[in-house]
């Protein structure tokens, strides 16, 4: 346990390129991997660190992400003293702006016992030992620890995610946006660790002036206001920004070694736990490397799949290269390759959907009985 330290995630991530799977949900609470949802890694992360205090500021629509997190409990978040809270905007803009939903709640900040804060988005996907960071920050002396990844191939990967400009000593020097021009870069996660006191007096600020309306736009653009330090992680990351982002992540999981690491490597990744039978699979189904979460019937063939709880895939139908998320039914000698299906989907009879592994068709949620003409995209 942790009594130092407490949690503060900020739901203020920019879905402008994933809008297909976030109309009726926040990012944070997309499926993924069968039967999680992306906001389990940030939480079980703190958790695992020995955060018992965890605040969640949330934007609209925000529905599904209180029915999954209930009351904390999946997260041992349920107490009496300190727990799971969770926080609205009390209006319907989609404009990204924490400062204000913070400020308005500031009483949460004020009776929290702890210290100190790390502060974090919930896209940032990884399983981290934030207790490493704990101690680089304990260590160093430093006002701000933001921490961050060196990664390759940024010209394709982390698009529009932040840069960070690291000299001597891990100094954080500046900070800019990957455009895409340079192979390598100082990725920021987007976390950072602070004193309490830290965090409040950016807080009034960013009120005082009104120039910031996100607590990290804040930090990036007054790096020399404090001493700010980059600890390094070395572990698989991936960022959900994009439809693109999110259905590599999911393929990234089919990979014995990245599923081992994101999944248990620093501690277990938790969620909601939803009671349903094991998966039956018929004689003639076949079903090779794929992730096919409790509740589901296969007749037919899935490769390379991630398939949520209470999917049935009927005979002839074949799936590859497919998210399909819960309650989703796919009929006799339908064929999907290379697609994402949201929620509550029924694809009909001999119907055929095959995209690009680049650009994945996306059916989104409550697309009952898709009986179109066969829609083809390569």
């Amino acid at each position: 346990m942790n009594n130092d330290y407490m949690g503060i995630i900020s739901l203020n991530e920019n879905d402008e390129n994933i809008k297909n799977l976030t109309g009726k949900r926040p990012l944070a609470s997309i499926p993924i991997g069968g039967k999680y949802r992306i906001i389990d890694f940030v939480l079980s992360n703190m958790v695992n660190a020995g955060l018992t205090n965890v605040g969640i500021y949330t934007q609209s629509r925000s529905r599904s992400l209180m029915d999954h997190l209930d009351s904390g409990r999946y997260w041992d978040l349920d107490r009496k003293i300190n727990g799971l809270f969770i926080f609205n905007f009390n209006y319907s803009s989609a404009i990204t702006n924490d400062i204000e939903l913070i400020t308005n709640n500031m009483e949460y900040l004020y009776r929290s016992k702890q210290s100190k804060v790390i502060f974090s988005s919930s896209n940032m996907m990884c399983n981290i030992d934030y207790r490493k960071a704990i101690d680089f920050y304990e260590n160093d002396n430093n006002d701000i620890t933001i921490i961050y990844k060196r990664v390759k191939n940024s010209s394709c990967n982390f698009l529009d995610c932040h840069v960070l400009n690291v000299g001597e000593n891990n100094s954080v020097m500046s900070v800019g946006k990957n455009i895409g021009t340079n192979n390598e870069i100082n990725l920021s996660m987007d976390m950072f660790i602070m004193s309490k006191d830290t965090l409040l007096q950016i807080l009034d600020e960013c009120i005082s002036k009104g120039y910031y309306k996100s607590v990290k736009e804040y930090i990036y653009a007054n790096c020399d206001k404090f001493n700010i330090k980059a600890h390094e992680f070395d572990g698989y990351l991936t960022c959900i920004n994009s439809t693109k982002a999110y259905y590599k992540a999911n393929m990234d999981m089919l990979n014995p070694k990245i599923g081992k690491e994101l999944f248990s490597k620093n501690g277990p990744i938790y969620t909601k736990v939803k009671d349903a039978p094991p998966t039956k699979y018929y004689n003639g189904s076949k079903a090779s490397n794929c992730l096919i979460a409790n509740g589901c019937i296969i007749e037919g063939e899935v490769k390379n799949c991630i398939i949520s709880r209470r999917v049935v895939v009927h005979k002839g139908a074949k799936i590859e290269n497919c998210i399909i998320m819960q309650n989703c039914e796919i009929k006799e000698n339908a064929k999907l390759t290379n697609v994402i299906i949201d929620k509550n989907v029924v694809i009909e009879k001999n119907k055929e959907l095959k995209g690009d592994s680049e650009f994945p068709v996306v059916i989104e949620k409550n697309r009952n009985h898709y009986n179109k003409k066969a829609h083809i995209i390569i």
